[in-house]
């Protein structure tokens, strides 16, 4: 299961990031996921659960943006969304696709961190 390595490089890069901000708690992990990635995203997310556990992102949850597949038809010249991996052919003039674009994702995008808030001395 090649996803629990995936979930503990994503845990160790958050660790990372959190200690270079002085040790913030990271609350959530944004991730790019396109179906080419050759990962399957239940199988990350139930990983990232066990990588979190016992770090800095043990309450963190991971959030997931799916990533359709695009590809550029060179017949249309244009990009067109491919309604599933079994069919690399345009959706509107039948040629097949080779160009992908989009779909290959597996990229953090953006940590979220606690907002740790100081409240003000009273004067």
């Amino acid at each position: 299961m090649h996803e629990l390595s995936i979930a503990m490089s994503i845990v160790e890069m958050a660790e990372e990031e959190s200690e270079s901000h002085g040790g913030v708690r990271v609350t959530a992990v944004h991730l790019k996921l396109g179906p080419l990635s050759g990962v399957v995203q239940l199988a990350l997310e139930n990983a990232f659960s066990l990588a979190r556990e016992g770090t800095i992102l043990e309450n963190a949850t991971l959030i997931v943006e799916r990533v359709p597949i695009v590809a550029r038809c060179p017949k249309c010249a244009a990009d067109r969304t491919l309604p599933s991996m079994q069919s690399f052919i345009c959706p509107v003039c039948q040629t097949p696709l080779s160009e992908i674009s989009h779909g290959r994702e597996l990229e953090v995008v953006a940590l979220e961190i606690e907002d740790l808030e100081i409240p003000c001395p009273e004067l």
